[in-house]
């Protein structure tokens, strides 16, 4: 058994519509689904990604309204690494960023930067085998658009802490260059960096949890594997687009297993993902108090087609 790398990452933000801007214009990713947080159904969950809303490309936010920004510390991911297919796609991303009055460092074949709050993202030309995952933005050619996840790099105070439990989770360590999670078809790496001495702030900008994919038949058998490393999983929770179980690992991350399925076109028409706000079957019953509390947003790519 092997995870299919990264299924998605969930972040914070205290700021749905200016997050929206950011991600589903200045980035060009789609938004493949706008609902809420399963378990506080109060506030918006987003989620962006490539066209299909592959596991692989979906980076995710809960909108907590006028949260301050936080601050990654030890236990946190800090830094999302995106891959793209050359350096011409760097020089695009970084004209784009400042154009856009983000500003980036270049250094050989990656570009940092950060979102409008504070979360850091790398692109980093990268040579996998893996497909591209890409979203079409009528600003954004599909040669030089994001590919989806590419890495994640966390904090740790003692990263060999969590070396059972990665092992356990069929990890390979490859030195410098991380922990690989790869499957048949896509493959992730995990980084762990020294932390600096301020503590960690959860708020907006920092990420919530990580989630690495596994195949639908393995779900069961991952959850006793991270049993196996020493790790405390949930019992397996369905949330409807995929099955997922949560648990941290030693240097304090939240950790999540999720399926590659269903998928989020189970609800919604794949031409039309994100433009409405979608509720899992549970929660429809409470639509109208949902609807009552959340504060519209305005999607650019639906926006740019009325």
């Amino acid at each position: 058994m092997k995870l299919e790398g990264i299924h998605h990452i969930t972040a914070i933000t205290g700021e749905a519509q200016n997050n929206v801007d950011f991600y589903a214009g200045t980035l060009g990713l789609r938004m493949v689904k706008k609902t809420v947080n399963q378990d506080q159904p109060s506030v918006y969950h987003l989620f962006y990604a490539d066209e299909a809303g592959s596991p692989g490309a979906d980076l995710t936010f809960f909108e907590f309204p006028g949260a301050r920004r936080g601050r990654a510390g030890a236990g946190m991911l800090h830094r999302i690494v995106w891959r793209v297919g050359s350096t011409e796609a760097l020089d695009f991303w970084s004209d784009r960023l400042a154009d856009a009055g983000f500003e980036s460092s270049r250094e050989g074949d990656s570009l940092r930067f950060a979102d409008p709050e504070g979360l850091e993202h790398e692109l980093l030309v990268a040579t996998v085998s893996d497909q591209p995952l890409i979203a079409d933005h009528p600003e954004v050619p599909g040669e030089l658009a994001l590919q989806g996840f590419h890495a994640a790099r966390a904090y740790s105070r003692d990263p060999d802490r969590s070396r059972g439990l990665l092992e356990s989770l069929a990890f390979e360590d490859r030195g410098a260059e991380g922990w690989e999670a790869r499957g048949d078809s896509r493959g992730g790496l995990w980084h762990y960096d020294e932390p600096p001495a301020e503590p960690g702030i959860e708020g907006g900008g920092t990420v919530h949890h990580i989630a690495w994919a596994s195949e639908m038949d393995e779900h069961l058998d991952w959850r006793q594997r991270a049993i196996d490393g020493g790790a405390r999983p949930t019992p397996v929770i369905d949330r409807f687009w995929f099955r997922s179980i949560y648990f941290r690992e030693p240097s304090g991350v939240l950790f999540e297993i999720a399926t590659l399925g269903p998928g989020f076109d189970v609800d919604e028409d794949p031409e039309h993902l994100g433009e409405k706000l979608i509720l899992p079957p549970f929660l429809e019953q409470h639509r109208d108090e949902i609807e009552a509390v959340l504060t519209p947003i305005t999607n650019p790519r639906t926006a740019a087609r009325t």
